[in-house]
């Protein structure tokens, strides 16, 4: 009776989640029965579910080009990809939708996927260093960290004691991935840039207006029934208003006018904090857009 008391608070707190808890839950719960599967010597999992490097395995399992993003290969490969994942999510989720966030997550898996396929299947064998799978989140998390900087670019992290731009971290990140390439973990940081690339071509089509994640939004609906949140969460959650009104950011455009350029920047950040990107204006998008190239 005291078990299944226990199994029913875990179910509860489970369902008061959102969707990239879960799958943070999901991927830890994943790792430690990888970890009990390696003590009883079965690969099942990996088997399975990692992403071959040959082509003609992947047809018979092609499933993994997105189930590999599940699976990782040692403690701090999981710890610190769910940290990013975790945090990245956490500021995408506050200005934008949910189901925008996890395309952009899932797809710069599958991005990742593809690029270790024909990096793979492409160049000669003895250029490359020998990989039979791939395995881990990590072109998912720099399509999200890739993403951040594009559509966000002032965005900042804080470092210790002061700030520092995520533009520059991710150059560091992306540093490391490119020295990568001729390391051991060669195939992973093939599929590092795939998602980079994932990341980079979202945020420069959603700035234009299109969502290129639209014909990927019928799967997302699908694999979204096994995360909801509960009604009495979603009941809570920030509804987003368009706003008509013809001022810049809720402010008179004549007093918006009169503020410099990053108080004006400021301004609309304040804006899309309280009540979403969609609630600005085309003027107000237009702005935005143009300030993110200077």
């Amino acid at each position: 009776m005291e078990l299944m008391k226990n199994f029913d608070d875990l179910k509860y707190k489970y369902s008061q989640l959102n969707v990239f808890e879960k799958i943070i839950v999901i991927n830890g719960i994943i790792f430690i029965i990888g970890l009990l599967l390696g003590v009883a010597k079965i690969s099942f999992l990996k088997d399975w579910f990692a992403l071959p490097s040959q082509f003609s395995d992947f047809l018979w399992q092609p499933w993994s080009i997105l189930t590999y993003g599940f699976l990782h290969g040692g403690l701090f490969h999981v710890l610190f990809n769910m940290l990013f994942l975790y945090y990245f999510a956490r500021i995408l989720l506050n200005l934008l939708n949910v189901k925008m966030v996890l395309n952009v997550y899932l797809l710069g898996i599958i991005s990742g996927g593809l690029a270790f396929l024909a990096i793979y299947n492409l160049v000669p064998r003895n250029y490359l260093i020998n990989t039979s799978s791939l395995v881990g989140a990590s072109a998912g998390i720099r399509a999200l960290l890739v993403f951040i900087v594009i559509y966000l670019p002032y965005t900042q992290i804080r470092i210790f004691t002061f700030n520092v731009k995520l533009l520059y971290v991710m150059y560091v990140i992306m540093f490391f991935d490119l020295v990568g390439l001729a390391g051991t973990n060669q195939g992973g940081n093939v599929a590092h840039f795939g998602g980079y690339l994932l990341g980079f071509i979202y945020a420069k089509q959603l700035q234009k207006g299109n969502d290129i994640g639209l014909g990927f939004q019928k799967f997302m609906d699908y694999l979204l029934s096994y995360f909801q949140s509960s009604p009495k969460k979603a009941s809570r959650m920030k509804t987003v208003h368009k706003s008509k009104s013809k001022n810049m950011a809720g402010v008179d455009k004549k007093e918006f006018n009169s503020l410099n350029k990053q108080k004006q920047i400021d301004v609309i950040l304040d804006k899309i904090s309280k009540s979403g990107y969609d609630s600005l204006s085309a003027e107000e998008k237009e702005f935005l857009f143009k300030a993110g190239k200077d």
